[in-house]
């Protein structure tokens, strides 16, 4: 039966507030309607977790652990290993040339490690064999009796020159066909219907078949059962694939669908329009002719024209091909549906369509969606389509082929299920007050039809401030949403996709790294500040787009897990994994070459062979061809590491091991990082490489700092992430550390010193780090403490950016927190640190909702007064005792639109003019919701809303900021 994956795109879930097309067209002028229901961008009120109830661990066997023959061996849960590598040799040698014969042999001679019988062994069930190189990803699959493994029960070996070079696996010892199922279908979808808080009733999908799934505690009959509500919760969709157990109704897994695009010519953006409203289109053609830009030539299997029909062989003249079919879409708000307008039939196949940009240059009013020139509709259409086929002909030559469960209406006899080309609706939702600033990828199982979503863009008020531009046009949109099918379907094989926190983050992560290679390659430049930014266009910010950072000026590493002011989310910890892999591919430019436009292209269209091209085409070929290497899509940063590395090995020999090994220990995932798999927020990391000299340092404390306990972190954040030295005897951690040598940026905390960010060149002969640090006079730990206006006081001098204080009362201007700083005496104050940090939701808070709401970036603080009192000479309890020793800028935390970020609301620094005090007072003058000019005003011309933070969002009267520290010097 086939399973339906959501995988969500680069912003938002869509929203449930319907509006009839009467509403929609409301002239300006008229009274505006409520707000509508904002948007949750990146899904970071609304996302349902997975989970995975099956309780226990089954550790290996003596036996097994006496077959490893030194190989290094993770386990899984079921008593198998999960990954078996060697560095730098072979698992085997002198097996079959035949790829999945070589697997089989390899598998039966070692049973042992696996646990197998001989009989299990032969009774695997081919899945796929896919090539990589001159090598191949087997993936075979277990059978339980009758039943095939529903969930786990896979290995993955991958195979070059008879040698086995990786194995990945979820294969569990016990072969045993389960207990047979005593519930009914109609039972086990009432259950998962229950656990995913969801109704059978309201469910479009509802599929179930009998699988088996093994446990530590035994193989368990249980049904896979699918449920698609588009409307979901209070209006949100929801997608939920469980397996319930057969005999007992319990939801064993639940994986959340839902994630958060004669001679026929095509006029398109290639990467997206401009800043302007000019029509810089090019000519796309099917062959070389005169008047064309760029000639994009056949599918890579047929040679056929994408506008052509398989089936018949005859063009369709309009939106409709073998590998994408789009629609218009506008009206419904619900994103599992696919519109059935196409794009106006052209008898000579020239898709030339007007684009005027009017949604841009009439500045969101909807009225312009039925007006003559329809917003740009037919434009649209076109673009997405092409741009779809171009993503299906790249990915195509990079191995996502039939056999890998891409995606096309008929595969012809080279394997795979027909049936599902992907399914493009533009201007999606369009209609929909709140159906806005979003993109999303919807992925069935290989033969079933995918759905792609690319909506509107607008601002809305306390939530997102994006430009009036339409989606179908930013490449860099659309290459992530159809990635998102890519490695939905290549990892783990056709019936599971990636699961848990970790894997849902390379997810994404993957979907950024792939839509900028496809632009690389082919020398299209998107809009932002460099060509490696995600969303500019679609956002309006050309420094780093939807995400926090530029993916090629990101300072993220695997001890940062966590660290965005929602926890652990798969976007923001998808940047942690798109620097990690920015800088692989940088070590393979350096390597490589960073190749001639045209050699790139050539590259792209595979006329030179991978061997002898450039190294991002390298990068990105190992980068494919490790997806099919992973038999399990709940994998962790460490098991995707070794899947290239083994990639490399199978396609390169290990060529690249080298480099590759050092890219990841500059970003913590080195030679000793470990994971207790993909939920965990906090992994250990490592900065060492086995390739490498690593440096051996020493924390060395200085200053009032020396001899005191103080953790060190590498990177900018202190929250949430994990240390990777400290002098504190009484903790396990130590102050040495080995890591490979570069240039580092580090942060150091000690309780009664604040937080240090400094930078420092590590050399292989480093030995120590040595930190200068001075007393923070306005810590807790050293006997301060803070009353005021608002809650939790005490966070703001507690030394860590996890914690905050909040006033929650209008208006935010004046509220303020005095700090007394202990003692009896006044000490001079010569700077401040300030930090505006947010933090995830915790029960119990205001705004805390079943769905775990995280407190929202605008009520972040964003400038503020500093005011002092000296006890000696004044009644500090008065007000009026108190006076203005600081005002900060106004961009004391410079967020910017499209919405405030980590990176700008983290400790900063500011040098007041010498003072002597006993209290100190933080005063808030404005939050970001009130004082950013950048959320203020009306931006656009749509009369259902207001745009100004302040009068159109209730974010207006809440503020937080996290640290306040006071230093001499």
């Amino acid at each position: 039966m086939p399973t339906t994956r959501w995988i969500h795109g680069v912003a938002l879930a869509t929203t449930g507030l319907l509006l009839s097309a009467t509403a929609v067209g409301t002239a300006r002028g008229e009274s505006r309607a409520a707000q509508p229901k904002p948007p949750d961008i990146q899904a970071e009120h609304t996302m349902k977790p997975d989970k995975d109830t099956r309780s226990g661990r089954i550790g290996p066997t003596a036996a097994q652990r006496g077959a490893t023959e030194g190989a290094v061996v993770r386990w899984n849960r079921l008593g198998t290993p999960a990954t078996v590598t060697r560095a730098g040799a072979p698992l085997a040698a002198g097996l079959p040339n035949d790829a999945e014969r070589a697997a089989r042999a390899y598998l039966a001679e070692h049973r042992d490690l696996f646990g197998l019988s001989e009989q299990s062994v032969a009774a695997l069930e081919r899945v796929a064999v896919n090539p990589i190189g001159k090598g191949a990803a087997v993936l075979l699959r277990q059978r339980f009796g009758d039943l095939p493994a529903g969930y786990d029960g896979q290995v993955a070996v991958g195979v070059a020159d008879g040698k086995v070079v990786s194995v990945s696996s979820t294969l569990a010892r016990d072969a045993a066909a389960p207990a047979p199922a005593t519930l009914v279908q109609d039972q086990a979808v009432e259950s998962a219907a229950r656990d995913a808080a969801m109704t059978v009733a309201a469910a479009e999908t509802k599929r179930a078949r009998l699988v088996a799934v093994p446990t530590p505690a035994g193989v368990r009959s249980a049904y896979q059962v699918t449920l698609i509500d588009a409307g979901g919760s209070g209006g949100e969709p929801a997608a939920v694939n469980s397996y319930v157990d057969a005999r007992t109704g319990q939801v064993l897994i639940r994986e959340n669908l839902v994630d958060h695009a004669d001679d026929p010519r095509w006029d398109v953006f290639p990467a997206a329009p401009g800043n302007s409203s000019r029509d810089t289109r090019d000519t796309w053609c099917f062959r070389p002719a005169r008047g064309c830009d760029f000639v994009v030539g056949g599918d890579p299997a047929t040679g056929k024209a994408w506008d052509i029909d398989h089936a018949t062989g005859a063009p369709t003249h309009t939106s409709l091909g073998n590998a994408a079919r789009t629609y218009e879409n506008r009206a419904s708000g619900d994103p599992f549906t696919v519109g059935t307008r196409t794009n106006a039939p052209k008898a000579d196949r020239r898709y030339s369509y007007p684009w005027t940009d009017q949604w841009r240059r009439e500045k969101c009013d909807p009225a312009t969606l039925d007006s003559p020139r329809e917003a740009d509709l037919e434009a649209a259409m076109s673009n997405l389509f092409a741009m779809h086929n171009r993503m299906h002909d790249w990915s195509y030559r990079l191995g996502f082929t039939e056999t890998a469960w891409n995606m096309q209406s008929d595969n012809g006899d080279r394997g795979g299920r027909p049936g599902d080309p992907e399914q493009g609706n533009a201007q999606a939702g369009a209609r929909v007050a709140s159906v806005r600033n979003n993109a999303n990828q919807i992925t069935p199982p290989d033969g079933v039809a995918p759905i792609t979503n690319m909506y509107m863009w607008q601002p809305f008020a306390g939530a997102f401030y994006a430009p009036c531009v339409d989606g179908d046009y930013d490449m860099s949109v659309i290459g992530h949403e159809y990635t998102h099918a890519i490695s939905g379907r290549m990892v783990a094989g056709p019936d599971a996709g990636w699961s848990g926190p970790q894997a849902g983050a390379m997810n994404e992560s993957t979907s950024d790294l792939f839509a900028m290679e496809y632009l690389n390659e082919y020398g299209f430049r998107p809009p932002g500040d460099t060509p490696y930014v995600t969303g500019a266009y679609v956002t309006g910010d050309r420094r780093a787009g939807i995400r926090n950072y530029d993916m090629s000026r990101s300072p993220l590493n695997y001890s940062d897990l966590g660290y965005d002011l929602v926890g652990q989310q798969v976007h923001a910890d998808g940047e942690i994994w798109t620097a990690t892999q920015f800088d692989v591919r940088q070590a393979f430019v350096d390597r490589y070459g960073k190749g001639s436009k045209a050699r790139n292209r050539a590259c792209a269209d595979g006329r030179i062979p991978v061997g002898q091209c450039p190294g991002g085409r390298r990068w990105v070929q190992l980068s494919f061809d490790a997806l099919l290497l992973m038999a399990s899509g709940a994998v962790d940063y460490v098991d995707h590491r070794d899947a290239l590395l083994a990639a490399d090995t199978i396609r390169f020999g290990g060529a690249n091991h080298t480099l590759i090994w050092n890219a990841f220990a500059q970003h913590g995932l080195g030679e000793g990082a470990a994971s207790n798999g993909p939920a965990d927020a906090d992994p250990v990391a490592s900065f060492a490489s086995p390739r490498a000299r690593n440096a051996t340092v020493r924390l060395r404390p200085s200053g009032d700092a020396k001899g005191a306990a103080v953790r060190l972190y590498v990177g900018d954040y202190e929250g949430r992430a994990t240390p990777v030295a400290d002098t504190d005897p009484a903790t396990p951690l130590g102050d040495m550390f080995k890591i490979i040598p570069g240039r580092y940026g580090f942060v150091a905390v000690g309780a009664g010193f604040g937080h240090k960010r400094f930078n420092a060149s590590i050399g292989r002969s480093t030995t120590n780090l040595p930190v200068a640090m001075t007393r923070n006079q306005a810590a807790a730990a050293n006997g301060a403490t803070a009353a005021g206006d608002g809650v939790d006081h005490a966070r703001l001098v507690d030394e860590t950016e996890a914690t905050n204080w909040q006033s929650l009362t209008a208006p935010v201007a004046g509220r303020q927190v005095t700090v007394d700083l202990a003692g009896d005496s006044a000490v001079r104050i010569g700077r401040v640190q300030v930090s505006a940090m947010l933090r995830p939701a915790q029960p119990g808070d205001p705004e805390h909702t079943p769905t775990g709401g995280a407190q929202n970036r605008f009520t972040a603080l964003q400038r503020f007064e500093v005011l002092a009192c000296d006890k000696a000479k004044a009644d500090c309890s008065q007000d009026g005792s108190f006076t203005r020793v600081y005002t900060s800028p106004a961009d004391a935390f410079p967020a910017r639109r499209p919405r405030p970020r980590a990176p700008e609301l983290i400790l900063r620094s500011f040098d007041l003019r010498d003072t002597t005090a006993t209290h100190l007072r933080l005063r808030v003058v404005s939050s970001q919701c009130t004082g950013n000019p950048g959320f203020a005003g009306e931006q656009d011309a749509d009369p259902r809303s207001t745009t100004d933070c302040t009068a159109g969002s209730p974010l207006a009267g809440l503020v937080r900021a996290a640290e306040f520290q006071a230093f001499t010097r």
